[in-house]
């Protein structure tokens, strides 16, 4: 049997870095000349942040003289790509792992971060991936949250406001009533389902979070220790959420198998849908780069799916980005690339790109708060008392239980009939059990 590995996650820290704004000093590294100075290599998970990512590896290589290339996968191809690139010999030095799955994939090939220099430049030594042995063989770099993202302009213009939504009845109430009057009021209540090829995450991990959340939390599970098995137990509700988002959208549920997530960020920007389900870090797009809407336009709620006490429930918050190191690289490699990340953590020009070019939420005690104003919805949910909606999802057993569900939902909107949701409940249910086993195989 594989070990089993430990997730260590502390939510509230994770509040406390989203919050923190810590004055940063610059690091002034360098070895002289007289060592081989190593070669950086960052596989970047995120396609929406590559420009700033190689602005900041110019930079640190003009600063310092040893070379750090960027290279980013391209959108949902990211476990498809470090695949590729850990079979070259010129690997990645530095990577994503999303969790427990990944974690359990990768684990011999990492660096065991242990009292290393960027170790101990997090906020909370709880921010880390420890496997078995307690090795700390990821650290993130990220916290941030997830909901639905609302048009509070044009929700307003159809005659409704925030404070009318506290559960999946009322979300339900007034999504039908603006696709009622979508004719007249020029617009839907939610963006695409965007189920094309590669786009479904929204809905098979993030969406599904939350009836994961409410059976682990009946189950006293948690994302740390999955569980080989899962019941399903908030199937029902599930799909009940999923009718809501096809059933009130810009498209036809059976053109959502098609369409993007740039596509339904550009519907959201462009004022064709009040719902927008995702998270902080779309930010900086649709008020920035893909778009130009104010703060003054915006708010998150919870994503309600009909659970007992959801009134309760808070924004979805945690992180599925930890950095990991590739200990099968040369020695010099691997301090180069650990002092690449001691500066991302500590300089005064990364950690503001982190957080003001990036929006970035850093765990580090030199962390920038970064002007996001999605970020308000969560810590004001956290202040209210609201219960945090932790990242279950994190357990997920691997890469191809996302992509089968993505799938399976994918077909479900093809053709929305029980036959079809039966696919999505073995994808969802029994698939688990299967990918579990796979992972964990002698």
């Amino acid at each position: 049997m594989k070990r089993r590995i430990a997730l260590v996650l502390a939510s509230a820290m994770l509040l406390t870095s989203a919050v923190a704004g810590l004055t940063a000093c610059k690091d002034e590294n360098g070895d002289g000349g007289n060592a081989k100075k190593g070669h950086v290599y960052y596989l970047n998970f995120k396609p929406e942040v590559d420009k700033q990512w190689q602005e900041l590896a110019a930079k640190y290589t003009e600063k310092n003289g040893v070379q750090v290339d960027v290279v980013t996968a391209a959108d949902s191809k990211y476990q498809e790509k470090l695949q590729t690139e850990m079979g070259k010999e010129d690997a990645p030095t530095l990577f994503q792992i999303g969790g427990v799955g990944d974690l359990e994939q990768w684990d011999e090939y990492l660096y065991d971060l242990t009292g290393t220099d960027p170790y101990n430049e997090l906020s909370s030594n709880t921010m880390v991936l420890k496997n078995a042995d307690g090795q700390v063989k990821g650290m993130a770099y990220v916290a941030e949250s997830f909901g639905i993202i609302v048009r509070k302009d044009l929700l307003e213009q159809s005659g409704h406001t925030l404070e009318e939504i506290t559960n999946f009845e009322t979300l339900k109430a007034v999504a039908e009533d603006i696709t009622a009057r979508k004719d007249e009021l020029g617009f839907s209540a939610f963006t695409t389902a965007a189920l094309g090829s590669g786009n479904g995450w929204r809905l098979s991990n993030h969406l599904s979070n939350i009836p994961l959340y409410y059976e682990f939390k009946d189950d006293g599970l948690t994302a740390d220790n999955p569980p080989a098995s899962i019941k399903g137990t908030y199937l029902d509700q599930y799909r009940q959420m999923v009718d809501l988002y096809l059933n009130n959208a810009t498209v036809e549920p059976s053109v959502a198998t098609g369409n993007t997530v740039d596509e339904a960020r550009a519907e959201f920007v462009e004022g064709k849908a009040v719902f927008f389900q995702n998270g902080n870090w779309e930010y900086n797009l649709v008020t920035k780069e893909k778009g130009d809407l104010k703060d003054e336009q915006l708010a998150m709620i919870p994503i309600y799916i009909g659970a007992p006490g959801e009134e309760n429930q808070g924004i979805c918050s945690g992180t599925e980005a930890f950095w990991a190191v590739n200990g099968d690289v040369d020695e010099a490699d691997i301090k180069a690339t650990l002092d690449f990340m001691t500066w991302l953590m500590t300089d005064e020009e990364a950690t503001t790109t982190l957080a003001t070019d990036m929006g970035f939420a850093c765990p580090f005690k030199k962390a920038k708060t970064p002007p996001n104003y999605l970020d308000k919805f969560n810590v004001e949910s956290m202040a209210a008392g609201k219960d945090v909606c932790t990242w279950a999802f994190a357990a997920q057993p691997s890469a191809n239980y996302q992509n089968e569900l993505q799938s399976a939902l994918s077909g479900y909107a093809a053709k929305m009939d029980d036959a079809s949701w039966e696919a999505v409940k073995a994808a969802f249910v029994d698939n688990w059990a299967a990918e579990y086993a796979a992972a964990h195989e002698e």
